[in-house]
Protein backbone atom coordinates (compact mmCIF):
# COMPACT_ATOMS: atom_id res chain seq x y z
CA UNK A 1 0.00 0.00 0.00
CA UNK A 2 2.85 2.40 0.78
CA UNK A 3 4.23 2.21 -2.75
CA UNK A 4 0.79 2.81 -4.25
CA UNK A 5 0.15 5.86 -2.08
CA UNK A 6 3.59 7.27 -2.87
CA UNK A 7 2.98 6.83 -6.60
CA UNK A 8 -0.45 8.45 -6.49
CA UNK A 9 0.87 11.36 -4.43
CA UNK A 10 3.69 11.80 -6.93
CA UNK A 11 1.23 11.88 -9.83
CA UNK A 12 -0.96 14.45 -8.08
CA UNK A 13 2.00 16.69 -7.27
CA UNK A 14 3.32 16.59 -10.82
CA UNK A 15 -0.14 17.36 -12.21
CA UNK A 16 -0.50 20.38 -9.94
CA UNK A 17 2.95 21.65 -10.93
CA UNK A 18 2.05 21.77 -14.64
CA UNK A 19 0.42 24.69 -16.45
CA UNK A 20 -3.37 24.69 -16.53
CA UNK A 21 -4.75 22.34 -19.19
CA UNK A 22 -6.23 23.86 -22.36
CA UNK A 23 -9.64 22.27 -21.70
CA UNK A 24 -11.41 19.92 -19.30
CA UNK A 25 -10.97 16.82 -21.45
CA UNK A 26 -7.25 17.42 -21.83
CA UNK A 27 -6.91 18.04 -18.08
CA UNK A 28 -8.78 14.84 -17.25
CA UNK A 29 -6.66 12.56 -19.42
CA UNK A 30 -3.44 14.25 -18.29
CA UNK A 31 -4.28 13.81 -14.62
CA UNK A 32 -5.29 10.19 -15.11
CA UNK A 33 -2.14 9.47 -17.11
CA UNK A 34 0.06 10.91 -14.37
CA UNK A 35 -1.80 9.10 -11.58
CA UNK A 36 -1.66 5.76 -13.39
CA UNK A 37 2.01 6.27 -14.30
CA UNK A 38 2.92 7.11 -10.71
CA UNK A 39 0.93 4.18 -9.36
CA UNK A 40 2.42 1.64 -11.75
CA UNK A 41 5.98 2.96 -11.61
CA UNK A 42 5.94 2.79 -7.81
CA UNK A 43 4.91 -0.87 -7.95
CA UNK A 44 6.71 -2.11 -11.06
CA UNK A 45 9.89 -3.29 -9.27
CA UNK A 46 7.84 -5.84 -7.31
CA UNK A 47 7.11 -7.67 -10.55
CA UNK A 48 10.22 -9.66 -9.67
CA UNK A 49 7.87 -11.85 -7.65
CA UNK A 50 7.14 -13.69 -10.89
CA UNK A 51 10.75 -14.91 -10.79
CA UNK A 52 10.46 -16.64 -7.41
CA UNK A 53 9.53 -20.06 -8.95
CA UNK A 54 13.00 -20.16 -10.54
CA UNK A 55 14.41 -21.53 -7.27
CA UNK A 56 12.90 -23.85 -4.64
CA UNK A 57 11.36 -22.15 -1.62
CA UNK A 58 12.50 -20.19 0.25
CA UNK A 59 15.43 -19.34 -2.02
CA UNK A 60 13.25 -18.16 -4.90
CA UNK A 61 11.76 -15.39 -2.78
CA UNK A 62 14.93 -14.54 -0.87
CA UNK A 63 17.17 -14.33 -3.93
CA UNK A 64 14.87 -12.96 -6.61
CA UNK A 65 12.56 -10.61 -4.69
CA UNK A 66 14.12 -7.19 -4.28
CA UNK A 67 16.43 -8.44 -6.96
CA UNK A 68 17.37 -7.10 -10.38
CA UNK A 69 14.23 -4.99 -10.73
CA UNK A 70 15.23 -3.21 -7.52
CA UNK A 71 18.38 -1.72 -9.04
CA UNK A 72 18.91 1.68 -10.61
CA UNK A 73 20.31 0.15 -13.80
CA UNK A 74 17.30 -2.10 -14.38
CA UNK A 75 14.88 0.72 -13.58
CA UNK A 76 15.54 2.07 -17.08
CA UNK A 77 14.11 -0.88 -19.06
CA UNK A 78 11.18 -0.96 -16.64
CA UNK A 79 10.39 2.67 -17.44
CA UNK A 80 10.63 1.86 -21.14
CA UNK A 81 8.26 -1.11 -20.70
CA UNK A 82 5.76 0.95 -18.72
CA UNK A 83 5.67 3.75 -21.30
CA UNK A 84 5.47 1.27 -24.17
CA UNK A 85 2.47 -0.44 -22.57
CA UNK A 86 0.74 2.90 -22.04
CA UNK A 87 1.39 3.85 -25.66
CA UNK A 88 0.13 0.56 -27.05
CA UNK A 89 -2.84 -0.11 -24.77
CA UNK A 90 -4.19 3.34 -23.88
CA UNK A 91 -5.25 5.41 -26.91
CA UNK A 92 -6.01 8.49 -24.81
CA UNK A 93 -2.56 8.45 -23.25
CA UNK A 94 -1.02 7.88 -26.68
CA UNK A 95 -2.73 11.00 -28.06
CA UNK A 96 -1.64 12.98 -25.01
CA UNK A 97 1.99 11.92 -25.28
CA UNK A 98 2.00 12.60 -29.01
CA UNK A 99 0.46 16.09 -28.85
CA UNK A 100 1.61 17.60 -25.54
CA UNK A 101 5.34 18.02 -25.00
CA UNK A 102 5.04 19.13 -21.36
CA UNK A 103 2.79 16.17 -20.55
CA UNK A 104 5.22 13.84 -22.28
CA UNK A 105 8.06 15.11 -20.10
CA UNK A 106 5.89 14.97 -16.99
CA UNK A 107 4.90 11.34 -17.61
CA UNK A 108 8.51 10.33 -18.27
CA UNK A 109 9.71 12.11 -15.13
CA UNK A 110 6.93 10.56 -13.06
CA UNK A 111 7.85 7.08 -14.30
CA UNK A 112 11.54 7.57 -13.51
CA UNK A 113 10.94 9.13 -10.11
CA UNK A 114 8.34 6.51 -9.21
CA UNK A 115 10.89 3.74 -9.77
CA UNK A 116 13.52 5.55 -7.71
CA UNK A 117 11.07 6.24 -4.88
CA UNK A 118 10.24 2.53 -4.73
CA UNK A 119 13.90 1.74 -4.11
CA UNK A 120 14.22 4.57 -1.59
CA UNK A 121 11.25 3.44 0.48
CA UNK A 122 12.40 -0.18 0.37
CA UNK A 123 15.83 0.96 1.57
CA UNK A 124 14.36 2.43 4.74
CA UNK A 125 13.68 -0.87 6.50
CA UNK A 126 15.62 -3.86 7.80
CA UNK A 127 15.05 -6.02 4.70
CA UNK A 128 17.45 -4.04 2.51
CA UNK A 129 18.17 -3.45 -1.18
CA UNK A 130 21.22 -3.49 -3.47
CA UNK A 131 20.42 -0.61 -5.83
CA UNK A 132 23.89 -0.27 -7.37
CA UNK A 133 24.21 -3.82 -8.75
CA UNK A 134 26.07 -4.88 -10.89
CA UNK A 135 28.66 -2.23 -9.97
CA UNK A 136 28.26 -2.82 -6.23
CA UNK A 137 26.20 -5.83 -5.19
CA UNK A 138 26.25 -5.24 -1.45
CA UNK A 139 22.97 -5.06 0.46
CA UNK A 140 22.16 -1.66 1.97
CA UNK A 141 19.90 -1.40 5.03
CA UNK A 142 18.18 1.68 6.40
CA UNK A 143 16.95 0.04 9.63
CA UNK A 144 14.75 3.10 10.14
CA UNK A 145 11.06 2.27 9.75
CA UNK A 146 8.79 -0.73 10.06
CA UNK A 147 8.44 -2.60 6.78
CA UNK A 148 4.70 -1.75 6.65
CA UNK A 149 4.69 1.72 8.19
CA UNK A 150 1.28 3.23 9.14
CA UNK A 151 2.71 6.75 9.41
CA UNK A 152 3.18 6.75 5.64
CA UNK A 153 -0.32 5.36 5.10
CA UNK A 154 -1.93 7.94 7.37
CA UNK A 155 -0.11 10.99 6.03
CA UNK A 156 -0.30 10.16 2.32
CA UNK A 157 -3.74 8.56 2.52
CA UNK A 158 -5.27 11.59 4.21
CA UNK A 159 -3.75 13.99 1.68
CA UNK A 160 -4.86 11.88 -1.29
CA UNK A 161 -8.37 11.51 0.11
CA UNK A 162 -8.70 15.29 0.10
CA UNK A 163 -7.65 15.30 -3.58
CA UNK A 164 -10.58 13.06 -4.54
CA UNK A 165 -13.12 14.97 -6.62
CA UNK A 166 -16.01 12.64 -5.79
CA UNK A 167 -17.39 13.57 -2.33
CA UNK A 168 -18.49 9.99 -1.58
CA UNK A 169 -15.06 8.61 -2.48
CA UNK A 170 -13.41 11.34 -0.40
CA UNK A 171 -15.43 10.45 2.70
CA UNK A 172 -14.88 6.71 2.23
CA UNK A 173 -11.12 7.19 1.87
CA UNK A 174 -10.94 9.42 4.94
CA UNK A 175 -12.95 6.88 6.94
CA UNK A 176 -10.68 4.05 5.79
CA UNK A 177 -7.42 5.79 6.71
CA UNK A 178 -8.90 6.92 10.04
CA UNK A 179 -10.36 3.54 10.91
CA UNK A 180 -7.40 1.37 9.96
CA UNK A 181 -5.06 2.58 12.77
CA UNK A 182 -7.91 2.24 15.27
CA UNK A 183 -8.51 -1.35 14.19
CA UNK A 184 -4.79 -2.16 14.44
CA UNK A 185 -4.72 -0.68 17.94
CA UNK A 186 -7.70 -2.73 19.06
CA UNK A 187 -5.97 -5.84 17.69
CA UNK A 188 -2.89 -5.08 19.78
CA UNK A 189 -0.66 -4.24 16.82
CA UNK A 190 -0.29 -0.58 17.80
CA UNK A 191 -0.02 1.14 21.16
CA UNK A 192 -2.53 3.82 22.10
CA UNK A 193 0.27 6.38 22.05
CA UNK A 194 0.99 5.41 18.44
CA UNK A 195 -2.68 5.86 17.62
CA UNK A 196 -2.62 9.34 19.15
CA UNK A 197 0.46 10.21 17.08
CA UNK A 198 -1.19 8.98 13.89
CA UNK A 199 -4.32 11.01 14.68
CA UNK A 200 -2.16 14.11 15.10
CA UNK A 201 -0.46 13.47 11.74
CA UNK A 202 -3.85 13.06 10.04
CA UNK A 203 -5.20 16.26 11.60
CA UNK A 204 -2.17 18.31 10.59
CA UNK A 205 -2.22 17.03 7.01
CA UNK A 206 -5.98 17.56 6.79
CA UNK A 207 -5.67 21.11 8.18
CA UNK A 208 -3.01 21.93 5.60
CA UNK A 209 -5.13 20.49 2.80
CA UNK A 210 -8.32 22.25 3.83
CA UNK A 211 -6.65 25.63 4.35
CA UNK A 212 -4.14 25.64 1.52
CA UNK A 213 -5.67 23.24 -0.98
CA UNK A 214 -4.77 19.70 -2.08
CA UNK A 215 -1.21 20.61 -3.04
CA UNK A 216 -0.57 21.99 0.45
CA UNK A 217 -1.98 18.79 1.92
CA UNK A 218 0.34 16.68 -0.22
CA UNK A 219 3.34 18.80 0.77
CA UNK A 220 2.37 18.45 4.43
CA UNK A 221 2.15 14.68 4.00
CA UNK A 222 5.60 14.59 2.46
CA UNK A 223 6.95 16.70 5.31
CA UNK A 224 5.37 14.33 7.85
CA UNK A 225 6.97 11.31 6.18
CA UNK A 226 10.40 12.94 5.97
CA UNK A 227 10.13 14.20 9.54
CA UNK A 228 9.21 10.75 10.82
CA UNK A 229 12.20 9.20 9.03
CA UNK A 230 14.42 11.84 10.66
CA UNK A 231 13.02 11.03 14.11
CA UNK A 232 13.60 7.34 13.48
CA UNK A 233 17.18 8.00 12.39
CA UNK A 234 17.96 9.80 15.64
CA UNK A 235 16.17 7.17 17.73
CA UNK A 236 18.05 4.43 15.90
CA UNK A 237 21.39 5.98 16.79
CA UNK A 238 20.44 6.09 20.47
CA UNK A 239 19.20 2.49 20.24
CA UNK A 240 22.49 1.22 18.82
CA UNK A 241 24.43 2.92 21.60
CA UNK A 242 22.33 1.25 24.29
CA UNK A 243 22.51 -2.13 22.58
CA UNK A 244 26.30 -1.96 22.33
CA UNK A 245 26.53 -1.14 26.02
CA UNK A 246 24.24 -4.06 26.89
CA UNK A 247 26.22 -6.44 24.69
CA UNK A 248 29.45 -5.42 26.42
CA UNK A 249 27.90 -6.71 29.63
CA UNK A 250 26.30 -9.82 28.11
CA UNK A 251 29.36 -10.89 26.10
CA UNK A 252 32.51 -9.20 27.42
CA UNK A 253 35.31 -9.04 24.89
CA UNK A 254 33.09 -9.61 21.85
CA UNK A 255 33.50 -7.47 18.72
CA UNK A 256 30.27 -6.16 17.23
CA UNK A 257 29.95 -6.57 13.47
CA UNK A 258 26.37 -5.49 12.87
CA UNK A 259 23.20 -4.49 14.71
CA UNK A 260 20.13 -4.97 12.50
CA UNK A 261 17.30 -2.82 13.85
CA UNK A 262 13.57 -3.09 13.21
CA UNK A 263 11.38 -0.36 14.63
CA UNK A 264 7.86 -1.03 15.80
CA UNK A 265 5.10 0.49 13.62
CA UNK A 266 4.49 4.19 14.32
CA UNK A 267 6.67 3.89 17.41
CA UNK A 268 10.15 5.41 17.75
CA UNK A 269 10.50 4.08 21.31
CA UNK A 270 10.33 0.30 20.80
CA UNK A 271 12.94 -1.53 18.70
CA UNK A 272 13.57 -5.18 17.92
CA UNK A 273 17.19 -5.92 17.21
CA UNK A 274 19.79 -8.57 16.52
CA UNK A 275 23.51 -8.41 17.16
CA UNK A 276 26.16 -10.23 15.17
CA UNK A 277 29.56 -10.38 16.80
CA UNK A 278 32.85 -12.22 16.96
CA UNK A 279 33.15 -13.66 20.44
CA UNK A 280 36.10 -13.18 22.77
CA UNK A 281 39.02 -15.23 21.52
CA UNK A 282 38.05 -14.82 17.86
CA UNK A 283 37.16 -18.44 17.10
CA UNK A 284 33.37 -18.20 17.46
CA UNK A 285 30.60 -15.89 16.34
CA UNK A 286 27.49 -14.93 18.25
CA UNK A 287 24.00 -13.99 17.10
CA UNK A 288 21.64 -12.54 19.69
CA UNK A 289 18.10 -11.16 19.56
CA UNK A 290 16.42 -8.71 21.88
CA UNK A 291 13.96 -5.89 22.28
CA UNK A 292 14.70 -2.37 23.51
CA UNK A 293 12.69 0.54 24.83
CA UNK A 294 14.26 3.98 24.62
CA UNK A 295 11.80 5.34 27.20
CA UNK A 296 11.24 2.53 29.71
CA UNK A 297 9.33 4.75 32.13
CA UNK A 298 6.80 5.51 29.41
CA UNK A 299 6.87 2.24 27.50
CA UNK A 300 8.77 -0.65 29.11
CA UNK A 301 9.68 -3.52 26.83
CA UNK A 302 6.89 -5.58 28.37
CA UNK A 303 4.41 -3.11 26.84
CA UNK A 304 5.91 -3.09 23.34
CA UNK A 305 3.48 -5.02 21.07
CA UNK A 306 4.34 -8.72 21.34
CA UNK A 307 3.40 -9.33 17.70
CA UNK A 308 6.49 -7.42 16.58
CA UNK A 309 8.96 -8.62 19.18
CA UNK A 310 7.79 -7.22 22.51
CA UNK A 311 8.53 -9.32 25.58
CA UNK A 312 5.56 -9.50 27.97
CA UNK A 313 6.72 -10.13 31.51
CA UNK A 314 10.29 -8.95 30.90
CA UNK A 315 12.06 -8.24 34.17
CA UNK A 316 14.12 -5.29 32.95
CA UNK A 317 12.10 -2.32 31.64
CA UNK A 318 14.63 -1.09 29.08
CA UNK A 319 16.08 -4.17 27.34
CA UNK A 320 15.36 -7.87 27.20
CA UNK A 321 17.54 -10.52 25.59
CA UNK A 322 15.36 -13.16 23.94
CA UNK A 323 17.76 -15.54 22.22
CA UNK A 324 21.47 -16.24 21.93
CA UNK A 325 23.39 -18.58 19.64
CA UNK A 326 27.09 -19.12 19.16
CA UNK A 327 28.90 -21.11 16.52
CA UNK A 328 32.32 -21.84 15.17
CA UNK A 329 33.56 -19.49 12.47
CA UNK A 330 35.58 -22.29 10.91
CA UNK A 331 32.56 -24.60 11.03
CA UNK A 332 30.34 -21.99 9.34
CA UNK A 333 32.88 -21.56 6.54
CA UNK A 334 33.21 -25.31 5.98
CA UNK A 335 29.45 -25.71 5.95
CA UNK A 336 29.05 -22.99 3.33
CA UNK A 337 31.62 -24.66 1.10
CA UNK A 338 30.00 -28.09 1.49
CA UNK A 339 26.34 -27.06 1.06
CA UNK A 340 25.47 -25.02 -2.04
CA UNK A 341 21.92 -24.43 -0.79
CA UNK A 342 23.23 -22.79 2.35
CA UNK A 343 25.73 -20.86 0.25
CA UNK A 344 22.86 -19.41 -1.81
CA UNK A 345 20.91 -18.62 1.37
CA UNK A 346 23.89 -16.75 2.79
CA UNK A 347 23.60 -14.29 -0.09
CA UNK A 348 20.50 -13.03 1.72
CA UNK A 349 20.89 -13.77 5.43
CA UNK A 350 22.02 -10.95 7.66
CA UNK A 351 21.42 -12.53 11.09
CA UNK A 352 21.97 -16.24 10.43
CA UNK A 353 20.88 -18.91 12.87
CA UNK A 354 21.85 -22.52 12.11
CA UNK A 355 20.16 -24.93 14.48
CA UNK A 356 18.99 -28.50 13.93
CA UNK A 357 19.79 -28.51 10.24
CA UNK A 358 17.66 -25.43 9.51
CA UNK A 359 18.82 -21.91 8.74
CA UNK A 360 16.72 -18.91 9.78
CA UNK A 361 17.36 -15.20 9.45
CA UNK A 362 16.68 -13.86 12.94
CA UNK A 363 15.57 -10.50 11.57
CA UNK A 364 12.23 -12.14 10.84
CA UNK A 365 11.60 -14.53 13.71
CA UNK A 366 13.03 -16.88 16.30
CA UNK A 367 14.63 -20.23 15.30
CA UNK A 368 11.76 -22.19 16.80
CA UNK A 369 9.26 -20.28 14.69
CA UNK A 370 9.93 -20.98 10.99
CA UNK A 371 9.31 -18.01 8.72
CA UNK A 372 9.68 -17.17 5.06
CA UNK A 373 13.49 -17.19 5.42
CA UNK A 374 13.81 -20.68 6.96
CA UNK A 375 15.84 -23.15 4.87
CA UNK A 376 16.15 -26.86 5.79
CA UNK A 377 19.70 -26.96 4.47
CA UNK A 378 20.58 -30.36 5.95
CA UNK A 379 17.70 -32.05 4.08
CA UNK A 380 18.89 -30.54 0.79
CA UNK A 381 22.55 -31.39 1.18
CA UNK A 382 22.43 -34.13 -1.46
CA UNK A 383 20.12 -32.35 -3.89
CA UNK A 384 21.28 -30.53 -7.06
CA UNK A 385 22.53 -27.03 -6.46
CA UNK A 386 19.98 -24.23 -6.97
CA UNK A 387 20.27 -22.19 -10.14
CA UNK A 388 20.13 -19.44 -11.22
CA UNK A 389 21.44 -17.73 -8.08
CA UNK A 390 21.90 -13.96 -8.38
CA UNK A 391 25.34 -12.82 -7.35
CA UNK A 392 24.36 -10.54 -4.50
CA UNK A 393 27.02 -9.73 -1.95
CA UNK A 394 27.06 -11.88 1.16
CA UNK A 395 25.70 -9.80 4.07
CA UNK A 396 27.88 -11.81 6.45
CA UNK A 397 31.04 -11.74 4.36
CA UNK A 398 32.72 -10.68 7.61
CA UNK A 399 31.88 -14.03 9.25
CA UNK A 400 32.95 -15.88 6.12
CA UNK A 401 36.42 -14.37 6.27
CA UNK A 402 36.17 -12.00 3.30
CA UNK A 403 37.01 -8.31 3.28
CA UNK A 404 34.48 -7.59 0.53
CA UNK A 405 30.82 -8.40 0.19
CA UNK A 406 31.48 -10.63 -2.84
CA UNK A 407 34.57 -12.89 -2.83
Amino acid sequence: MTHSLVGLALGELVERALPAPRDAAHGSIRRRALLVTGLLASNFPDLDLVLTPLLPAPLGYLIHHRGHTHTLLYALPQVALLLALAWLLWPGARRLLHSDRSARRAVLGTALLGMVLHLCFDALNVYGVHPFHPFDSRWLYGDLVFIVEPVFWTALGTALALCARNPVLRRLALAFFAGMPLLFTLLGLLQWGSLAGLALVALLVAAAGLRGGPRAGLMAAMAACIGFVGIQAMAGQFARGEIRAALDQAAPGSRVLDIPLSSFPANPLCWSFATISVEAGGADYGVRVGVLSLAPRITPVANCPARFGGEPGAAAPNLAWKFSETGSLAGLRRLRQANCHLDAWLRFARAPSLLGGSATDLRFGAPGQPNFSTLPYAQRAGQPCPAPVAQWGYPRADLLGWNQATP
